[in-house]
């Protein structure tokens, strides 16, 4: 089945402006469902309130020109009602942009830091902040709502390639980077960076909390694919199966499922908690061997993401579509056209995939199923067990299997 369009983003065209045009490496919808971000290519970062967006697509059609959105709002600057008045910003991080990622804060997360009284920054239950790594190691964090800088980390010495937000609302922030390090950033201790995770040989590409918070995945070149735990800050385990460098990777909504995407041609889904690979999603028929999957083709997988209904996986390759699997059936259910994708994330309410291109963003609307009972249920109770706890439940033998996702 062919994907349904709902709308696209266009960076504008100046070919005299360096500023933006290029290669989108990155997209992303802030947790609440507010606002969507993208990286326009080279500098430039554009904010958007979401439903101000998806109006706009309802009302002029797909087409919308990113620079000309003529519901537009002023730009704000009084801390006041911002939550009421969402308006977009343009932010130029004054350096080539790679990753996004979006924070929100929970008061009653303390910061890890316990000895320092005294802060910059007070963040309260409605804070929203964007982090975005850039080409010359820097992060920079910037408040959404008034599209103003706060903080400045400088402590990598590459390419900052990946970011994540700890979900749990303590602005734990971990970046990945070219320089083959992991650091951990406490954003409520003023960016503090706490930990320096050390592993990968090369590049690192990606990373991705759990959604308990407790475990972070990191991909990188080399098939690398480590499990940390962030209570202790140290190595689970490596997870071995792909034969090529795994660029990207998320866990399921209920933290029991991993998804890694690699140039070998393959989306693998794991149990992160045992290290078994439970589904193989191919781009390439028939798949490559080992010995040819290390090399270059046009089936590169550059993207993966996990719906938030725990059934669909969406990926992108550079044969020039998108694909939305089920993770119970071998092929894919639905089917888009894109042409130099480079990445994609679900929706906060899953219903629409937007997907990054030389600096414009296309949507698409996701397969919609409602989910049976047996797999709500098997969701919930896999958001607070593990394998381990599963596998020792006195139930019957075909219902461990379900719950582990092995039928």
């Amino acid at each position: 089945a062919r994907s349904r369009t709902v709308g696209e983003l266009l960076a504008p065209t100046s070919p005299f402006d360096k500023k933006c045009g290029r290669e989108n490496w990155t997209v992303a919808f802030a947790p609440d469902g507010s606002y969507f971000a993208w990286s326009q290519g080279h500098r430039i970062v554009k904010l958007v309130p979401w439903s101000q967006c998806l109006n706009n697509f309802l009302l002029h059609g797909t087409k919308n020109v990113a620079n000309s959105i003529s519901t537009r709002l002023p730009r704000q600057n009084s801390d006041s009602g911002q939550k009421n008045k969402p308006c977009e910003h343009i932010i130029d991080c004054g350096d080539i942009v790679w990753s996004l990622a979006f924070g929100s804060s929970v008061p009653e997360k303390q910061s890890r830091c316990v000895n320092i009284e005294w802060h910059r920054f007070k963040f309260g239950q409605d804070q929203l902040l964007l982090a975005t790594g850039l080409n010359n190691g820097r992060i920079k964090i910037w408040d959404v709502y008034t599209g103003k800088l706060l903080l400045n980390l400088m402590d990598h010495t590459e390419v900052v390639r990946d970011l994540t937000f700890a979900p749990d609302g303590s602005l734990i922030l971990v970046s990945a980077s070219r320089d083959k390090t992991l650091r951990v950033w406490d954003l409520k201790d003023d960016g503090n960076m706490m930990k320096v995770l050390r592993g990968h040989q090369n590049w690192v590409y990606g990373c991705a909390f759990s959604p308990d918070s407790s475990i972070l995945c990191s991909v990188g070149a080399s098939k690398a694919v480590f499990l940390w735990d962030m209570d202790k800050y140290s190595m689970i385990r490596k997870l071995e199966g792909h034969h090529n460098d795994v660029v990207a990777c998320e866990f399921s909504p209920d933290g029991a499922l991993l998804a890694t995407a690699s140039y070998d041609t393959r989306v693998y889904v794991w149990d992160p908690h045992i290290g078994v690979i439970l589904m193989e999603f191919g781009h390439l028929f028939p798949p490559p061997t080992p010995i040819f999957a290390g090399g270059a083709n046009d089936r590169w997988v550059r993207s993966v993401s996990f719906s938030h209904d725990g059934l669909h996986i969406a990926s992108l390759a550079d044969d020039k579509m998108v694909r939305f699997w089920r993770i119970d059936e071998e092929y894919p259910v639905q089917v888009a056209p894109l042409n130099n994708g480079l990445c994609c994330t679900f929706s906060t309410d899953g219903s629409v995939l937007a997907a990054g291109q030389d600096g414009s963003v296309y949507f698409w609307a996701t397969p919609r199923q409602v989910s049976s009972l047996q797999h709500l249920c098997r969701m919930a109770i896999r958001r607070v067990m593990p394998t381990s706890q599963v596998k020792n439940l006195p139930i019957p033998s075909k219902v461990v299997e379900f719950l582990c996702y092995q039928i």
